[in-house]
């Protein structure tokens, strides 16, 4: 059993972790075996076969809250953290805190925290990065917003599951914003690396020796450095995490950026590769978008025709032809990803 005597002056000592799945398990199992602190978990889809070890399972949301001040979540989307937050606004029992570990975007963060305000909880929303292998090893990223009192009680806890914990704003939803900033990068990355890797391999080039070239040059990034070696070289497509959720997350992106009125040009085009993506392939682990850009995407050959006849028609009126095009492509994209929110449950 952890020391409780580690545990800092203001921390709780009781911590509630509500979503054990396949990155809500691990973290949890950390927090029970090195925060020193006694951990009451619960998830909806049954909470004993998913408990860690040495911690206690709640019968329900109301009974976790019962035994609790914190509350950690780590849930698969905006509508599952608001159905939380709603069932905790309805019966507070001890909690003053919650902490939202999922990435569910800006607005659905500003909403459960409206919620838990008015029952007299603080919500802070604090989305992880480092998928399963990080939630096993306690390697993730935190991007943490809320109170720095808050921050502060917790540093502790957080280090029993984080490697890296960064308090980026006291703002509902900024934490997400980070997330989502984070997301979209490494979304980019992915399906730009395979279409870049498979271009080289169509013109005869070896996978393995493009990757160790890049990785010393200037085009290294999280995919050519981690999932292509990892995942996709050995042919395992495990990275732990889907195309899916991958999917979900370029699409709130979009939704922040609408809201931001920031550019959405290539990022728009980016989530529209993700959600062809999960449409063709199905339960798919994220390194696989390699398998979707070599057997299904769009071929360059397929687009020249019309990339030649936009490129003829280019004149005085391209700035505002493009600004046309990118929202005509953001609001496409949102309206399929809309679509595939519905039919997945992931809104």
């Amino acid at each position: 059993m952890p020391d409780p005597s580690s545990v800092d002056a203001g921390a709780p000592l009781t911590v509630g972790f509500v979503g054990l799945g396949k990155i809500g398990a691990p973290m949890a199992a950390n927090v029970a075996a090195r925060s020193g602190r006694r951990l009451v978990g619960f998830d909806v889809a049954g909470t004993a076969e998913r408990l860690p070890q040495g911690a206690t399972a709640a019968a329900t949301i109301a009974d976790l809250a019962d035994q609790t001040a914190t509350v950690l979540l780590s849930l698969p989307d905006g509508s599952a953290s608001l159905a939380v937050a709603a069932e905790l606004a309805a019966h507070r029992g001890q909690v003053t805190t919650v902490i939202d570990l999922s990435t569910i975007g800006p607005d659905a963060a500003r909403r459960a925290a409206t919620l838990l305000a008015a029952a007299g909880i603080t919500y802070c929303d604090g989305p992880v990065s480092g998928g399963v292998a990080g939630a096993r090893s306690a390697t993730i990223s935190l991007m943490f917003s809320g109170p720095e009192s808050t921050f502060a009680d917790h540093r502790d806890l957080f280090a029993s599951f984080a490697g890296h914990v960064f308090r980026v704003g006291a703002a509902p939803g900024q934490g997400q914003a980070m997330k989502l900033v984070n997301n979209v990068l490494s979304a980019t990355a992915l399906v730009a690396s395979s279409e870049a890797l498979a271009m080289g391999e169509a013109l005869g080039l070896d996978l393995a020796t493009m990757l160790e070239v890049v990785n010393v040059s200037s085009g290294r990034n999280t995919a050519t450095t981690d999932k292509f070696p990892r995942a996709v070289l050995p042919g395992t497509f495990d990275a732990g995490f889907s195309t899916a959720h991958m999917t979900k997350d370029a699409g709130l992106f979009l939704d922040a950026a609408r809201v931001a009125g920031t550019s959405t040009a290539v990022t728009a085009a980016v989530t529209s590769a993700w959600m062809s993506a999960d449409e063709t392939m199905p339960g798919s682990d994220f390194s696989e978008i390699w398998t979707y850009v070599r057997r299904y995407a769009p071929t360059g050959a397929a687009l020249t025709a019309a990339g030649g006849a936009a490129h003829g028609d280019h004149d005085a009126a391209a700035d505002d032809t493009a600004d046309t095009a990118e929202d005509t492509t953001a609001g496409a994209a949102a309206g399929a990803l809309d679509d595939v929110r519905s039919e997945k449950g992931l809104r």
